[in-house]
């Protein structure tokens, strides 16, 4: 069936041979585009090229002149063949760009949720997914924005298909980032992904979002991998890789703006009375609380002695009235300063 089928894209071959080679003549320009579009057709009907070359080399035998010598046998095939191939790999081409267009279409569909749900279930098997499962996305940043014809990307999808190459998995890039979707049961698969794009990247951070279910599930963790990436951002968080589920709270401090931005401005307001401004103060309050109130480990991150953070922390209480030793007053203070943190404040006012 399938010789039958490719026996259609020789239409007029054995003609051709058979005439130029009894006269030694070079094909004219209507055989020549003849085999363009004919080697067009094959290429969008998905025939592969080694078949059809085969179908031309048992053609040219048999469209052999008794009067043609083996020179203008070969000459003509080479300009049939030759034709042919430039048509197939026109078409070629634009079949990979469609399908290119396709899939970054279909990306961009299912990671902003946007389209009917059954419509992008339908068309998620043809990228390799199941979205009646669930799954989550894991989103890798390096120092530079990365497409998917760059080598890092080109690396990281390798190893990552060479480990699990049966598995139901997208690997893409998106506004600059490395994305893998996978099923949420298969974490091995991300942690897998995190690793090789962090090594990749040179020191890149990989965000990993919570599962979820069906095609809008998706979207949602694939924002919360991106939200992940700007909160270890502004926190100033260094861990190669970061679940948005360990991070829920400064999504939810960050939700009510306004009434973070008053909880800061009124907490921390006071400190910009201080010589110098308020950032050393507050970048002793970080260290402070990062290190689980432990003075002797604060001052030595701040290469400071213990007793100069003391003296930092005294000020902060001279200026606020709390004091990060108070459990009452340090839980203020502790979610001010994360709210500084995650609005960029002072340096960004609302």
């Amino acid at each position: 069936m399938q010789h039958t089928t490719q026996t259609s894209f020789l239409e007029g071959f054995g003609r051709i041979i058979t005439e130029a080679s009894a006269t030694g003549r070079r094909l004219t320009r209507d055989e020549l585009e003849s085999r363009r579009v004919l080697g067009a057709k094959a290429a969008e009907a998905g025939h592969g090229w080694r078949a059809l070359v085969r179908e031309h080399l048992a053609a040219s035998r048999l469209g052999r002149s008794g009067s043609g010598d083996l020179a203008s046998v070969l000459s003509a095939v080479e300009q049939a063949v030759d034709a042919f191939a430039e048509g197939y790999e026109q078409a070629q081409r634009l079949v990979v760009r469609r399908e290119e267009a396709a899939r970054r279409e279909f990306i961009d569909d299912l990671l902003h949720g946007r389209g009917d749900p059954g419509q992008l279930s339908a068309r998620s098997e043809r990228f390799g997914l199941r979205l009646s499962r669930t799954h989550a996305v894991a989103v890798a940043e390096g120092p530079a924005p990365y497409d998917e014809t760059d080598p890092v990307p080109r690396e990281v999808e390798a190893g990552l298909f060479a480990r699990f190459e049966r598995r139901r998995i997208l690997f893409t890039t998106k506004d600059g980032r490395m994305v893998c979707v996978a099923p949420a049961e298969q974490d091995d698969v991300l942690v897998h992904f995190a690793k090789r794009a962090h090594a990749a990247t040179e020191g890149g951070q990989v965000a990993i979002g919570r599962p979820r279910r069906g095609a809008v599930g998706i979207g949602h963790s694939y924002e919360e991998a991106l939200n992940a990436l700007d909160v270890a951002h502004r926190m100033g968080f260094d861990e190669p890789l970061l679940r948005a589920a360990d991070l829920l709270v400064f999504p939810v401090l960050a939700r009510d703006r306004q009434a973070l931005v008053d909880l800061v401005e009124t907490t921390l307001g006071p400190l910009e009375q201080a010589r110098g401004g308020p950032q050393p103060l507050i970048h002793t309050l970080i260290a402070y609380f990062d290190t689980g109130c432990t003075a002797a480990e604060a001052a030595r991150r701040l290469s400071l002695s213990v007793r100069a953070l003391t003296y930092r922390l005294e000020r902060v209480h001279t200026l606020t009235g709390l004091h990060p030793n108070d459990p009452m007053h340090r839980y203020t203070l502790h979610t001010a300063v994360i709210g500084a943190r995650l609005l960029d404040w002072p340096a960004r006012r609302n």
